[in-house]
């Protein structure tokens, strides 16, 4: 796969170029937004999809089979070395939808969830939309890296029954280390909190290794669920489908319950289904070709704001496809930001305060995509920037 291949996305339904009016008002600006990538998927996935179409008989089909668990399983086994019992999987239509269905199981109307912040802001609709109380635990920023301030999780654990954690972090790009993922269950168990972890970014992990969080539950894995997807991995979040990783009987009766009866989405998107299995089957090298090019482009935005835009900064992420840019020496507000970047930029960027109040100085930049549109978008960058100095 060439990664500077640039492929015209527009008039195809998607959400981040020709739709990009609904969340920045504008049409025709350069979007770095939603976070999927702008790449095709793995050639292997992409004949196989066109295999399964060309056959012409589209009708119900299931998730719960051997080719589909076995794939799972080997990706585990090969990218993390972690052996997963096979009977913890589940099929979900998406890795959110999953996360309410946990809510809804562990918790009550009026309950506490507990998250990390800045956060995915898909985590502040789904609790509260779910009529949770969303407690908010702020990261602590520690020179290149961010900390958890685990006398704040503690005194915030004693709100919450739901711990709802994103592994790696979004939007900062946090991989969680073996310590950190062990000193956070043992508070929870302390307090009996049930966690979700969202795992959707774990294969994109440029500096420390992603341990899957259930590798070091210990004693209280069966009080933790793990909802992932290859969707984010391999760029193919709009064939559909998700899974989740959960230890015990009765959680999986009681989800399967909801998915089957309940809500009647049992019947997973076929094509969903084969490309996970191919992908986790056959595309392991591309991962590898995506992680090297995504991050030599984290490095360019490093490199290009040092030389070109110095008022603004950017660390290199632990994980996950974005660049996080603190634009606080600007001593501007998001709002001012945001109108110079789509008037005078006529760029689309991810305002940092989307995922929290303390994010209100940052923009998140998806890297996801050809070098040539990264350069663009910084020199649209450059011209907002500069329109502050005049």
């Amino acid at each position: 796969m060439n990664f500077d291949t640039v492929i015209d996305r527009k008039g195809t339904y998607c959400t981040q170029w020709d739709y990009v009016k609904d969340r920045f008002g504008k049409d025709g600006l350069l979007p770095f937004t939603i976070s999927d990538m702008d790449f095709q998927a793995p050639k292997e996935i992409i004949e196989a999809l066109i295999k399964r179409v060309n056959h012409g008989v589209f009708g119900y089909s299931r998730w719960n089979h051997e080719d589909f668990k076995n794939s799972i399983e080997f990706w585990y086994k090969s990218r993390f070395n972690y052996q997963i019992d096979k009977e913890w999987i589940l099929y979900a239509p998406s890795v959110i939808y999953s996360v309410a269905k946990f809510i809804e199981m562990k918790s009550g109307k009026g309950d506490g969830v507990l998250i990390f912040t800045p956060a995915y802001d898909g985590f502040f609709k789904v609790i509260g939309d779910n009529d949770r109380k969303i407690i908010s635990s702020p990261l602590i920023k520690n020179g290149n890296n961010y900390e958890v301030d685990f006398e704040d999780f503690e005194k915030k654990c004693k709100e919450a029954k739901i711990f709802l954690m994103c592994s790696p972090h979004n939007p900062v790009g946090k991989v969680w280390s073996r310590e950190e993922l062990k000193k956070i269950i043992s508070i929870c168990k302390k307090y009996n909190i049930f966690i979700i972890s969202d795992e959707i970014h774990m294969d994109i992990v440029y500096k420390g290794k992603h341990t899957p969080i259930l590798e070091v539950a210990g004693d209280y894995i069966e009080s933790i669920a793990i909802c992932t997807a290859a969707s984010k991995t391999f760029n193919i979040p709009a064939l559909g489908g998700a899974y989740i990783l959960c230890t015990t009987n009765l959680d999986r009766d009681e989800y399967l319950r909801i998915l089957k009866n309940k809500e009647a989405l049992s019947s997973p998107s076929i094509l969903g289904v084969i490309a996970t299995i191919v992908a986790y089957n056959q595309c392991g090298y591309w991962v590898d070709g995506l992680l090297k090019y995504t991050k030599e482009n984290i490095e360019y935005v490093r490199e290009y704001l040092k030389e070109n835009i110095p008022e603004l900064t950017c660390d290199i992420s632990d994980g996950c496809y974005f660049a996080w840019i603190d634009f606080s020496k600007l001593n501007i507000s998001s709002e001012s930001f945001q109108k110079a970047l789509i008037d005078i930029g006529k760029v689309a960027i991810m305002p940092g305060v989307t995922y929290g109040e303390e994010g209100k100085n940052y923009l998140r930049l998806n890297i996801g995509c050809p070098r040539e549109k990264v350069k663009d978008g910084l020199s649209r960058l450059k011209l907002a920037v500069e329109s502050f100095k005049k």
